[in-house]
């Protein structure tokens, strides 16, 4: 059995690294936020994909996925945040306001990754487990303060190294597939890219697997597969959203990397959905609690800091 880790980056079109330099922090509550919407498309998705009929290409059953939800917009969306949990999928933090944690002070970090967990814990009434650092931004410091704010993993760690806003953190093997321990006490489970020879080629989704055509970025991830017995694929749902406002004044290249082909994102999921065989979808908490060590998992679990249930 092979696994597929779906996690979705719950955050506005207008609130992407991208377009920072366009978009002020200060103006995102005037304007018109779809991520509601966006975010209901991917659920309805996720739904029909799951009941779809089993046949020996389309994987069936449940589609359980990891939203990694923006504080910002759980605060202003609390009754999003219930939904997405209430249809069978994981709730993890992606900060308050996608800054950076490579631009963030220790202080700023500190408060950033606290507040935004209490603040999804205190809307679902349970543990939130899971970190993914806004533009994959990880850091050795964000880690360490991970670790004392009681989460369990990070998925923030992408070896594509061409592109500079990615952070880097120092891991080693633990057990097999893509999950592994770090330094710390924290378990990552890194953003899937091919290893070709010295290089790593982006193949974990996002804007590379809009760029790429379906069937050759099918194939890489076929590849994946056949050297591990899972792939973590991520999105946004802004990705799925053609008639998002445009943004005229960000430069050509960063225009033609957010807006290439999202109104064909969902149906190229589909088809590569559909051209994998044999496969369970499981959430990132999921994931690490069936295949990795169970004592250790009971220690992070034991250090979550919420009185709640979490596993």
């Amino acid at each position: 059995m092979k696994y597929f880790l779906l996690t979705i980056d719950v955050e506005d079109w207008f609130q992407v690294e991208n377009f920072k330099k366009c978009i002020s922090t200060s103006s995102w509550a005037s304007l018109e936020s779809r991520v509601e919407r966006n975010t209901h498309l991917i659920l309805d998705f996720l739904d029909l994909a799951g009941s779809a009929p089993s046949t020996s290409h389309r994987p069936s059953g449940n589609l359980s996925a990891t939203f990694f939800v923006l504080g910002w917009v759980a605060e202003r969306m609390p009754g999003l945040v219930k939904e997405i949990q209430a249809r069978g999928h994981e709730i993890a933090s992606h900060g308050y306001n996608h800054k950076l944690c490579s631009h963030c002070s220790t202080v700023e970090l500190r408060k950033d990754l606290s507040e935004s967990k209490l603040l999804l814990e205190d809307i679902l009434g349970t543990a939130v487990l899971g970190y993914r650092a806004p533009s994959f931004s990880m850091t050795e410091e964000a880690l360490g303060i991970l670790e004392e704010c009681g989460y369990l993993y990070d998925s923030s760690y992408n070896s594509f190294a061409a592109n500079g806003r990615y952070g880097k953190v120092e891991t080693f093997p633990s057990g097999t597939g893509i999950a592994c321990k770090t330094l710390r006490k924290v378990y990552e489970l890194p953003i899937s890219n091919l290893r070709a020879g010295t290089y790593n080629v982006p193949a974990g989704g996002g804007a590379y697997f809009r760029l790429i055509p379906v069937r050759l970025f099918t194939r890489m991830v076929k590849s994946i597969l056949k050297k591990q017995n899972a792939y973590l694929f991520y999105m946004h749902p802004w990705e799925a959203d053609a008639g998002q406002p445009r943004v005229s004044d960000a430069p050509a290249f960063l225009r033609f990397r957010h807006y290439t082909n999202i109104s064909k994102t969902l149906s190229k999921l589909s088809f590569l959905l559909s051209h994998l065989e044999n496969l369970s979808f499981l959430s990132c908490k999921e994931y690490i609690r069936q295949y990795n060590e169970p004592q250790s998992l009971t220690h992070m679990h034991g250090n979550t800091g919420y009185s709640g249930t979490g596993f």
